[in-house]
């Protein structure tokens, strides 16, 4: 599912991710989400498993994003089971391009997410880029907060 994509922007470019791509797949995950990144075996997982969509984005000769697409097709349905950028990498559209790209490659009709309550600059984006809260899941997160769960109809 990760198809020959990509796509080159001024100072960075959306590729295809894969095995090789551990190391600083764990460490974005480390520095975007704390006691909430994702363990090895998941961090694997999303790289090998057949199916799902794995994007990064690359800038300064590394990886500095990274989005994980896993789609439900007999549901209609695709989720972006985790995306991130590197802090000192964000503002720039990685995201947002990041995201467009997942839902394509995905290609269903209705695109999930879930984010949590506090994360007001990602809320903005996902709001900004179509999608509205359908549902929430209490204490969702390591420290107990509730995840929300933002849905897009493409």
């Amino acid at each position: 599912m990760n198809a020959s994509i990509e796509r080159v922007f001024s100072d960075f470019t959306i590729r295809g991710a894969g095995l090789t791509d551990l190391p600083a797949l764990r460490r974005l995950e480390h520095i975007c989400f704390g006691d909430d990144a994702w363990p090895m075996w998941d961090l694997v997982g999303v790289l090998v498993l057949p199916n799902l969509v794995r994007l990064k984005s690359v800038a300064d000769g590394r990886m500095v994003g990274f989005v994980g697409g896993d789609p439900h097709p007999a549901e209609g349905v695709g989720w972006i089971a985790t995306i991130g950028v590197l802090p000192e990498y964000r503002r720039r559209g990685m995201a947002v391009e990041l995201l467009a790209a997942c839902e394509e490659l995905m290609g269903l009709p209705v695109v999930r997410l879930s984010v949590r309550r506090s994360n007001e600059g990602a809320l903005r984006l996902y709001r900004r880029e179509g999608y509205r809260m359908v549902d929430s899941w209490t204490g969702y997160y390591h420290d107990g907060e509730d995840a929300l769960v933002l849905e897009k109809n493409r």
